[in-house]
């Protein structure tokens, strides 16, 4: 088993793609290994005949222990195994987690009828209908009616339960259950279903307890003013062919923010401070096995649409599965955007080796005082989680307020450079 990220103990067999008796050739793909960031492909090093596959799929084992032997067609490789120590064999057959789900398999059938999925629970309140009919505006139900969706099935992010744009753009036919929402079975018996842990959940529950046990947090919010950056991002949108996000916005002041305050752009390293010159942001996209942050390296070198063409990327790699550990690796800041989901402000932990991580809200439309009157106004809320022992109120306030200041004059973000 080979170690494929800095931080990966174990990997589990996802699939094999060959079967023993075949001939391997040198490079070629043999198996396919979940790590505990991704699936990645394992290549032969060398070239002969698959002899012994010692490793079922779905099965862990630790790094560097035996899952196959290749060598010449009749080769005697038993004596071979006999000389593998007894550590790696002993690790390999008791990891908690595939133990577990073994025992848990056979166990679906109590299990009477399927429960619905939490979206479903959070039905729509008496507040999305109003004498029967369904509160949308009027973009949301032109889109709906262009994509042929049924109103009536799609939950409202929007004030008071109103269906808005950005419901339609992210609603899914798979997000509710056949019958509709309101017509599911009643659950009159208890069960549950348990599943294996992923690699990469491990993963992400190892890190994320020790930066929230061991870092001690503090959080900054702030309001920005959005109005400018949506008619800057729409003025852009018209005339390239890459469309850039709010996000991608985001990134691009972030970074010119942190190279005004290299102090937020820093990570505890135990006895000593780094503070980095390089920015590297790294971007969290969500999947359904977890979190994964692929890295934007340069991130205030590059323009908007390369951004926003790096982070697409990025987002369909993650989607496919096939981010390398290059992709991942070295971040200097992150941010972690829940706006498109409908979040008005969250906190997120600090992903570790990072000082700092900036949460994002959504955009809403509210009454704002502008010169004496009240008017509309487009506001998003960032919170900013710190690291208590590299960076302090002062030195974090003073980056937002700088992030604040790029995101409503966004034309600064353009500068000298191209779009």
């Amino acid at each position: 088993m080979p170690k494929m990220s800095d931080t990966m103990t174990e990997g589990v067999i996802s699939k094999w793609y060959k079967k023993v008796g075949d001939k391997i050739k040198t490079g070629e793909v043999v198996a396919d290994i979940e790590t505990d960031k991704a699936t990645m492909e394992f290549e032969s090093y060398q070239e002969g005949t698959l002899l012994y596959i010692g490793v079922e799929t779905g099965k862990a084992v630790p790094v560097d222990a035996i899952i196959a032997v290749i060598g010449k067609e009749g080769e005697d490789y038993k004596s071979l195994l006999k000389e593998v120590p007894a550590k790696p064999a002993e690790k390999k057959e008791e990891p908690a987690v595939p133990a577990k789900a073994k025992a848990v398999e056979p166990k679906k059938e109590p299990v009477a009828e399927k429960k619905p999925e939490p979206v479903a629970k959070a039905a729509p309140t008496t507040d999305t209908f109003v004498d029967g009919r369904t509160k949308a505006s009027p973009l949301a139900k032109k889109l709906a009616e262009d994509k042929g969706i049924d109103l009536n099935k799609i939950l409202g992010s929007g004030e008071g339960g109103r269906i808005v744009k950005r419901d339609v753009d992210w609603y899914k036919p798979s997000m509710f259950p056949a019958g509709g929402i309101l017509n599911q079975p009643v659950v009159d018996k208890e069960g549950f279903d348990e599943v294996a842990v992923s690699q990469m959940r491990k993963t992400i529950a190892k890190r994320l307890s020790e930066s929230k046990f061991t870092a001690p947090h503090f959080y900054l919010t702030m309001e920005i003013n959005m109005d400018n950056a949506i008619h800057t991002r729409e003025s852009i949108n018209a005339v390239t062919d890459v469309k850039i996000s709010f996000n991608d916005l985001i990134i691009k002041a972030a970074a010119a923010a942190l190279r005004l305050n290299p102090k937020v752009n820093s990570s505890w390293l135990g006895d000593k401070i780094r503070y980095n010159h390089h920015i590297h942001i790294g971007v969290a996209i969500a999947l359904e096995e977890g979190l994964l942050v692929p890295v934007v390296r340069f991130a205030d070198n590059k323009t908007l649409t390369q951004i926003a063409a790096e982070v697409k990327a990025y987002s369909q790699k993650a989607k496919d599965k096939k981010l390398q550990p290059s992709d991942w690796e070295g971040n200097t800041f992150t941010i972690s955007n829940l706006g498109m989901f409908g979040i008005e402000d969250f906190t997120a932990i600090i992903n570790t080796p990072d000082a700092c991580i900036l949460a994002v809200g959504g955009i809403k439309e509210i009454p704002v005082v502008r010169n004496g009157a009240v008017v509309p106004g487009n506001v998003m809320k960032v919170t900013l989680s710190c690291d208590h022992r590299v960076v302090d109120g002062v030195t974090g306030s003073t980056f937002l307020k700088t992030l604040k200041y790029f995101l409503e004059n966004p034309v600064i973000l353009l500068g000298q450079t191209s779009i």
